[in-house]
């Protein structure tokens, strides 16, 4: 292991892991010493493993606060969303795993399409700062982006207010499809959130590593067996970069 990959990626001898813990495709549980537990969790033990290092993990209750963090010493690698806004500061590798993002109407939306959602007078609700709000904002122009601060809220302020469109991963609006009756996910997606592995983009030698380490394991089935593992549904494995 090259000494400038150890110290870019593992400055103390330690791993120190950004995981995003409002992910629930990623970390579906905590072990019995509140350590979060889950496929995100794994990639970066995973990951720790070949560095030859201990790992810690550093939680964060949403990705946009993992991803303030970048620099300032608090996480080396973070586990989240690759997006174009994050990537100005973080340097990200390939995708390991993605999920669909889509829409949730209510009953008896004249909605049929996703192409029939940016249209005046249509109010989204989305979970602010989520790798799909991030690609809401840069592709939406003229439907309203309604913003809360968590999973829940989206969903509670979509059907308190009344509001045209629910934005989420598939799983998720899946399960919150199933609490409202007559509502209906929209066929097909509007992006696909890329999970990957970032550190700071100064981390030259260390983002060549993450690289390469996640095309590897995808390829050796490594991240296919974690999804198993945790039997988590509406997750897949990234295609090769």
């Amino acid at each position: 292991m090259s000494p400038e990959i150890l110290r870019e990626l593992a400055p103390t001898g330690v791993l120190r892991a950004g995981i995003n813990l409002s992910n629930f495709l990623l970390v579906t549980g905590r072990s019995p010493a509140g350590e979060p537990e889950g496929v995100a969790p794994d990639m970066a033990r995973a990951l720790a493993e070949r560095l030859g290092v201990p790992v810690r993990y550093v939680p964060y209750p949403r990705p946009g606060e993992l991803a303030d963090a970048v620099g300032t010493g608090a996480w080396d690698v973070g586990l989240i969303g690759a997006e174009p806004q994050r990537a100005e500061k973080i340097a990200f590798s390939p995708a390991y795993c993605e999920i669909e993002a889509t829409y949730l109407v209510p009953a008896g939306s004249p909605i049929a399409s996703i192409a029939q959602v940016d249209r005046p007078g249509v109010r989204i609700a989305v979970t602010a700062r989520s790798a799909y709000d991030l690609w809401l904002a840069r592709n939406i122009r003229h439907a309203t982006l309604v913003r809360t601060e968590t999973l829940d809220a989206a969903f509670e302020r979509f059907v308190a207010e009344g509001l045209e469109v629910l934005a989420g991963l598939r799983p998720r609006l899946l399960a919150d499809a199933e609490k409202l009756p007559g509502s209906r996910l929209l066929e097909g997606r509007f992006t696909a959130v890329q999970q990957a592995i970032g550190t700071a983009r100064a981390n030259a030698a260390g983002a060549a590593f993450l690289r390469a380490f996640v095309e590897e394991a995808k390829a050796s089935g490594l991240v296919a067996r974690l999804i198993a593992r945790h039997k988590v549904r509406g997750l897949s494995v990234a295609p090769p970069a």
